[in-house]
């Protein structure tokens, strides 16, 4: 069972630069669909990476789908090498995204975001308009079935204004 409020209230803590993008994002959007994870894309920069360590290191990250006991080491030096990573920890699945499908990274998002509350933490999420894009770029069968309901939101948020 994910702990979304956790997961979230650490990286808000630690003071974590991200943009909430996926399945939570749609769910602050008003999407009804269930989501297992949290994903975020993250700013690059050293210092967010330090956070982002400190952030998650008490939750014992591991890369989610690899066996059991492969090294994995849990470090600034582990982000800076790579881009995107799926990870399981004690409060549930976490993706640390780098860049997203037909979004970039933390700074081509940033324009297209909206501050929200989600699981009682104050963050950044995509924008609905911009969620849809990215799930469209995505392709994935799941993305794909999301954005009839995502799209029917937007009509029904843009009726009302």
């Amino acid at each position: 069972m994910t702990d979304f409020s956790s997961l979230l209230r650490a990286l808000d803590a630690a003071g974590v630069e991200y943009i909430l993008v996926g399945g939570v994002a749609a769910t602050v959007h008003g999407s009804a669909r269930l989501t297992l994870d949290v994903d975020v894309v993250y700013r690059r920069t050293p210092d967010n990476l330090l956070c982002i360590v400190a952030s998650l290191a008490a939750s014992r990250p591991y890369l989610r789908g690899a066996p059991s006991g492969l090294p994995f080491r849990w470090d600034v030096e582990t982000l800076e090498r790579g881009l995107n990573f799926t990870l399981s920890t004690t409060l549930g699945p976490i993706d640390l995204l780098g860049e997203i499908a037909g979004g970039g990274g933390y700074e081509q998002l940033l324009p297209d975001t909206v501050v929200v509350t989600a699981f009682g933490v104050q963050c950044r999420c995509l924008t609905l308009t911009r969620l849809i894009q990215v799930k469209r770029a995505a392709g994935r069968v799941k993305d794909l079935e999301a954005i009839a309901e995502l799209e029917a939101l937007l009509e029904e948020r843009d009726r009302a204004l």
